[in-house]
């Protein structure tokens, strides 16, 4: 019997741009990425929404490649949207065209849309030929602020979210701020979500920029909109590279602050509650928790949920008061299945303070059903308001 550990170094780049315009014929950006690795034959798909916003981009991407004499393989536009992680389907259109167009790991597929899109088609490509390069153009706030620039990629399985999935650094993370003009104007600001979030946790700061200014987020406002999604990419990239555990091997997940409960409501409502929607909710949760618990004091707990109505951010679905049938909220369904998700110890992170979060193990039930009891009424007094000044312009 004999045993021999061998120590395998492994360095990434995790290249995170920001550009606008990047297939107009003079911005070099794109072109000088490919031309650091070496690779030439590309293949590009594109989500449906995002080909419909942009008529003219299947011919600018085809123009820039023309130029640039790549092996140039030809846009395939496929579905996006959250139904595209409901099974593999999609995974296996873009494997078939892999396979067919011979792309290799010296090869690059660049990939163009919003979170669920870009984490299939990512999946498809890391899994292909064990990994091809991926370069990722987020298309919406949320994927640019956050998803798009992390080092993960997934479709849900076994009714959870994200079950099927890898690692896999892409080669690089383009953020054109063009793109955000696709979305609609609700989606655009919802996404600021997991830019209060990762202020919350990581950058106190930040989060009082974002207060500062959340009245011209809310209004998206372009200068300050693209330096919140800018700061947001960076502090979540500088999280991954730095922080000391980029592919979760321990049980301490900082960036998922709200996410125990946010990724339950979305399963709940059979995924009709948009990420960014549950998020909201699910970080007004844990703040108020947070607060409620003697950690975090009640004034800065205030000042995040005032952000996040500021922004127009829901703080309550009516799916969290759905019940089992001894009359327990299922939203604390999803407290063992992110312990399950995670392995290990359960660890939640909540706050201490704006911008510093501290780690527990355990969620009083009881409290957490009073928080929810607390958002939940905020919810109804806020649209009550609404319905009073809606009635009072109408007079």
């Amino acid at each position: 019997m004999s045993r021999h550990d061998f120590q395998i170094p492994v360095n990434f780049q995790h290249r995170i741009c920001f550009t606008r315009g990047a297939f107009a014929p003079d911005n070099r950006l794109l072109a000088e990425l490919l031309e650091e690795g070496g690779g030439r034959r590309v293949l590009v798909f594109v989500e449906e929404a995002v080909a419909a916003a942009w008529p003219e981009l299947k011919r600018q991407i085809a123009g820039y490649f023309a130029d640039l004499g790549h092996d140039w393989r030809g846009v395939s536009v496929l579905p996006g949207g959250e139904e595209v992680k409901v099974d593999d389907a999609l995974v296996q259109r873009v494997w078939t065209k892999i396979d067919d167009e011979h792309i290799d790991r010296h090869s690059y597929v660049i990939v163009i849309g919003g979170g669920a899109f870009l984490d299939a088609v990512g999946f498809a490509v890391a899994t292909a030929h064990r990994g091809v390069r991926l370069v990722r153009f987020p298309t919406t706030t949320l994927s640019q602020d956050d998803s798009g620039v992390g080092v993960k990629c997934a479709i849900n399985g076994f009714g959870k979210k994200n079950w099927i999935g890898a690692f896999a650094v892409p080669y690089a993370v383009v953020n054109d701020f063009l793109f955000l003009q696709s979305q609609d104007e609700e989606t655009q600001r919802s996404g600021l979500i997991e830019a209060v979030k990762v202020a919350l946790v990581k950058n106190g700061e930040f989060f009082h920029w974002i207060f500062r200014n959340s009245e011209a987020l809310a209004a998206l406002e372009t200068a300050p909109f693209e330096e919140c999604v800018e700061r947001s990419a960076l502090a979540h990239a500088r999280h991954i590279a730095e922080g000391g555990d980029p592919f979760e091997t321990g049980s301490s997940r900082p960036l998922d602050f709200g996410h125990w409960s946010a990724h339950k409501l979305e399963q709940l409502s059979n995924f009709t509650v948009s990420h960014a929607h549950a998020v909201a909710t699910g970080v007004a949760l844990d703040t108020l928790y947070s607060a409620r618990c003697g950690l975090l004091r009640e004034c800065d707990a205030e000042r995040v949920l005032d952000v996040l109505e500021t922004l127009r951010l829901p703080l309550w679905h009516d799916a969290l008061d759905l019940r089992d049938a001894n009359g327990r909220r299922r939203v604390h369904e999803g407290l063992e299945e992110f312990r399950e998700h995670l392995g290990g110890e359960l660890t939640v992170l909540l706050l201490r303070e704006l911008g510093r979060g501290q780690d527990i193990h355990h969620l009083d039930e009881g409290l957490v059903d009073a928080c929810l009891d607390d958002l939940r009424l905020r919810h109804g007094v806020r649209h009550a308001e609404d319905d009073e000044q809606i009635g009072s312009a109408g007079l």
